[in-house]
């Protein structure tokens, strides 16, 4: 096999409220930290356990930095399709630092919110795919337009 995947898929709540910068050429930036937990519970003792894993999230698609800014705060519920990217750099100190983020980039990724999306209908999902035009007439959602299961979402059978 000669290719390769490099997918993440997290669906998890905000640690914190966005982080949005600019770079030097003018594209907005913005980080996530988002939280997802596991629960248990122990066979030994019977006590529920937790455990919580942070996940560093860079958006670089101006389009999504745009809807994170707006209405991504803390505690919100997500779903982030990216990739996984690595990066070193080097401390104050001198010494050689790495930082593994989940990247969002200007042609791939998705960014979904989870947490009470009939309130936000058409701008709670956006994707390259299915970006509203600004021109075009508003169109209705799916979350609001189906009364059924939204588990029929963009199933490609």
């Amino acid at each position: 096999m000669s290719g390769s995947v490099n997918k993440v898929i997290l669906v998890g709540n905000l640690g914190r409220d966005p982080e949005v910068r600019n770079a030097q050429s003018g594209a907005k930036i913005v980080n996530l930290t988002v939280a997802t937990s596991e629960s248990w519970n122990d066979r030994n003792s019977g006590e529920r356990k937790e455990r919580t894993e942070w996940h560093r999230v860079v958006i670089f698609n101006e389009r999504l930095a745009d809807v994170a800014e707006r209405f991504l705060r803390k505690g919100r519920k997500v779903y982030i399709e990216g990739q996984l990217q690595t990066r070193k750099w080097t401390d104050q100190s001198g010494e050689d630092r790495y930082t593994t983020e989940i990247v969002i980039d200007r042609f791939r990724g998705e960014l979904t919110l989870l947490d009470n999306a009939q309130s936000y209908s058409d701008e709670s999902r956006f994707g390259l795919d299915d970006r509203p035009s600004r021109n075009a007439p508003p169109r209705q959602s799916q979350e609001t337009s189906n009364s059924g299961s939204d588990l029929d979402d963009e199933i490609p059978f």
